[in-house]
């Protein structure tokens, strides 16, 4: 099959969502909106603040054993502690995907015109993501909690995707790693029972991230109408698999350990919740909705994802 070209695709074609929106168009919108809305989270946050005294770093029911019998057993101190470091672990997390992110937006304007605003873009949300990551490693060190670096298995699996991976499989792995972490960070920084420093990370994050998704999301629209029919099957089984890694990279066993919990009961009442599994599978909606209107939840794919847990 020929691939179609740029002028093609912008000539009429459509997706189950409408009409292509023009490329330069959507990256001049979101140039302008980055110009206005953009952070220093070194300058933005009180840094120098101490953490208030009985107040959660992750909203309760966005922890892990919310609701399990594990949890109705703990203290509220211990529960605290746990969203501490869980929050940490998440943060270890986004690190480790906003650096595998940054190098493929790096390998997807590799070869093309340095003064579109498409490519200006793009190194507009390296910049972003670099501030992100910088920040998130902040707010672990302001904590006192360890690192929470991924398994070495997962590592390595992300420098194999990194090495293989197309431009749309690249583009739906953005998409996993920033919006379920995005919808639950969206329930965090309103937030009142949450720590202020936490809650000034999450809406900084959650504000530059719309921008992240909403050029993810069109970039993504666009490959999957004009990408090779092997490469969009290729998309639909390398999503489904970082499906499946991400689920289980989303929970750190070192996390219960650290707080004095013993990390197989804990991994066993976490698998068993039927509460972790709907948060899950809420977080993932938006996505899953919207791959599914453009193709990727087919076939193999869409079982890898069922598995993952993260699809109903």
């Amino acid at each position: 099959m020929t691939t179609l070209t740029e002028a093609d695709a912008l000539d009429g074609l459509r997706d189950a969502l409408g009409l292509l929106k023009d490329r330069e168009q959507v990256a001049e919108r979101l140039l302008v909106s980055s110009a206005k809305h953009s952070f220093d989270p070194d300058k933005e946050l009180d840094w120098d603040a101490p953490f208030e005294e009985g107040k959660w770093f992750w909203p309760p029911e966005l922890v892990s054993l919310y609701g399990t019998p594990m949890w109705k057993r703990m203290s509220e101190e211990q529960r605290i502690l746990l969203s501490q470091h869980e929050a940490a672990a998440l943060a270890s997390l986004g690190i480790w995907f906003e650096i595998i992110l940054m190098q493929l937006l790096v390998r997807h304007i590799y070869d093309k015109a340095a003064t579109s605003a498409h490519v200006r873009y793009a190194l507009t949300e390296i910049e972003d993501e670099c501030r992100h990551s910088k920040m998130f490693a902040r707010l672990i060190s302001q904590g006192g909690t360890p690192w929470y670096p991924v398994s070495r298995a997962h590592q390595n699996l992300g420098r194999l995707f990194k090495t293989i991976s197309t431009t749309p499989g690249s583009f739906t792995a953005t998409l996993l790693g920033e919006e379920v972490l995005d919808w639950m960070q969206r329930l965090t920084f309103p937030d009142e029972r949450v720590q202020p420093l936490v809650r000034g990370v999450t809406r900084i994050h959650v504000v530059e991230e719309a921008r992240h998704v909403r050029y993810a999301r069109e970039e993504l629209r666009r490959q999957m109408v004009t990408a090779p029919k092997w490469s969009q099957e290729f998309t639909r089984v390398t999503s489904g698999e970082f499906a499946r890694v991400f689920s289980i990279a989303f929970i750190n066993p070192e996390v219960y350990t650290n707080v004095g919990l013993d990390r197989r009961e804990a991994m066993a009442q976490v698998k068993a919740s039927g509460h972790r599994r709907e948060v899950m599978q809420s977080g993932a909606k938006r996505l899953t909705d919207f791959l599914d209107d453009i193709g990727v939840l087919r076939g193999v794919g869409r079982r890898l994802w069922r598995s993952s847990g993260l699809l109903a």
